[in-house]
């Protein structure tokens, strides 16, 4: 059976549900092709779940600071099955009802792209529909974790974040491969949900290496005072697994042999786009599809052909992917009526790009860090404040550390970047999006009083520190 719709989407995460609502806003007709569970990673096995199980952490670390509370012992499986209901215990049918209430029309099977205009759908009853685009098809597929190459390594069954966040049982023993988000938030929530040896290993030499510095330390010495074991510059040369589900034996570059009961490998994501037929297009497999910032897939002809979120390689972040994919909706909705074209700002090459590491303490940041500002050749001051001297921290309960920096644009006097690192700071971070992508020059920021005392006070400070 042949189906012809305006737009067709193969994925039905975030980004691939806001391309589809926009198009339909715009006039269009769509439908949503989608192998799994519609809600996609995100939903099931990423951002909800691994918050759901940092919740209580951040919480207990909050009680933790203010002298007259405290706090028992964390309710495990309380907390499992908290987070079985944030996931809505992978039951996608209330996804599927907001689909087809866009309206949009949802497919269940598995796309892959059959040449121009075309996807081929195998589909969960073991048929096959073929659906035609009249308009455009939107690759938004998202990623996967990567497992590199360490002899054993994959036969071991590692844990991915699919497994951790996943997971029934607490291991008593965990080791992490990895310093990225992934690999600290999780560490982090293991250990406090009882996996008491917990190590993490990092090639190189801190903890979530492409933010400031001092937020990585700041966790780092936060890790260490919980009892979480970080070994930098340490590489893992073989695995061992002998019996699934059994033991696992790491060997390491430096040092004896590190056993645990679960390996979570957080070393990164690449583009899901194996076996997507990117080849019947004239696009090799296996890779990122590049598009332009109007999100359309570059080197195909006809321009039919759009990627959105993780699988175009810009940004891998969700909030970027839904981003990218109002502005897809509204393009080709645009482009079908004739109108002029909505652009997408360059986010991924510095303006914007927030991102918050949900551990405790949270860390986050939004624009360039100074060394990628210099790196571009702007000519650059920063400053730094430590948050402890806020009185709006201090407030917060003792023990409360915490730094911030601004990246500042000497030239034009705007904000470049900014970082936060301190308990529940993740709430300042989109004031800073604001002001590094709307470059608000600093003598305006200067006029936004933040209320006192609040933790929001460290603006101002900030601004003294720089001289206004």
């Amino acid at each position: 059976m042949a189906d012809e719709f305006d737009v067709i989407v193969i994925g039905a995460g975030p980004a691939g549900e806001n391309v589809a609502d926009r198009a339909v806003r715009g006039g269009l007709t769509a439908a949503i092709v989608e192998e799994r569970l519609a809600g996609g990673e995100c939903s099931y096995w990423a951002c909800v779940p691994s918050k759901a199980l940092l919740r209580p952490i951040d919480l207990a670390g909050e009680v933790g600071r203010v002298p007259g509370l405290s706090l028992g012992d964390i309710d495990v499986d309380a907390v499992l099955t908290r987070r079985d209901e944030a996931v809505s215990h992978f039951d996608d049918s209330g996804q599927v009802r907001w689909i087809e209430g866009v309206p949009a029309e949802f497919v269940r099977g598995r796309g892959r792209l059959d040449g121009e205009r075309r996807v081929r759908v195998a589909t969960a009853d073991g048929g096959e529909r073929v659906l035609t685009a009249r308009q455009a098809v939107v690759l938004a597929t998202g990623s996967t974790a990567l497992v590199p190459p360490v002899p054993g390594l994959a036969e071991a069954a590692p844990w991915t974040s699919h497994e951790v966040t996943a997971t029934s049982k607490i291991p008593e023993r965990l080791a992490v491969l990895g310093g990225g988000v992934v690999a600290c938030e999780m560490a982090q929530a293991m250990h406090g949900l009882g996996a008491r040896q917990t190590t993490v290993l990092v090639r190189g030499g801190r903890l979530l290496g492409r933010m400031e510095p001092f937020a990585g330390d700041l966790l780092a010495e936060s890790f260490a005072e919980a009892g979480i074991d970080v070994r930098t510059h340490t590489d893992v040369v073989r695995v061992e697994r002998p019996e699934p589900g059994g033991k696992v034996t790491v060997h390491l570059s430096d040092g004896p042999p590190l056993e645990a009961d679960e390996l979570l490998v957080a070393t990164g994501r690449r583009a899901a786009t194996g076996n997507l037929g990117l080849g019947t297009v004239g696009l090799p497999d296996n890779a990122p599809v590049e598009v332009d910032d109007s999100l359309r897939a570059t080197g195909v002809p006809g321009g039919w052909l759009y990627a959105v979120g993780d699988v175009n390689g810009r940004v891998l972040l969700t909030h970027m992917g839904k981003y990218q994919a109002r502005i897809c909706g509204d393009v080709i909705a645009a482009r079908a009526r004739g109108d002029e074209l909505p652009a997408m700002r360059d986010l991924a090459g510095g303006y914007g790009a927030p991102q918050v590491v949900f551990t405790d303490p949270q860390l986050c940041a939004v624009g360039r860090s100074e060394k990628e500002a210099r790196d571009a050749g702007f000519r650059v001051r920063a400053v730094e404040y430590d948050m402890g001297s806020v009185t709006g921290a201090y407030l917060m309960g003792d023990g409360y550390r915490g730094r911030a920096k601004a990246v500042v644009d000497e030239d034009r006097k705007v904000l470049l970047g900014v970082t936060f690192a301190g308990p529940g700071v993740a709430e300042l971070l989109h004031s800073a999006t604001i002001a590094v992508t709307g470059e608000v020059p600093l003598d305006r920021l200067w006029h936004a009083v933040p209320a006192f005392p609040t933790v929001s006070e460290i603006w101002l400070r900030l601004l003294e520190t720089y001289g206004l």
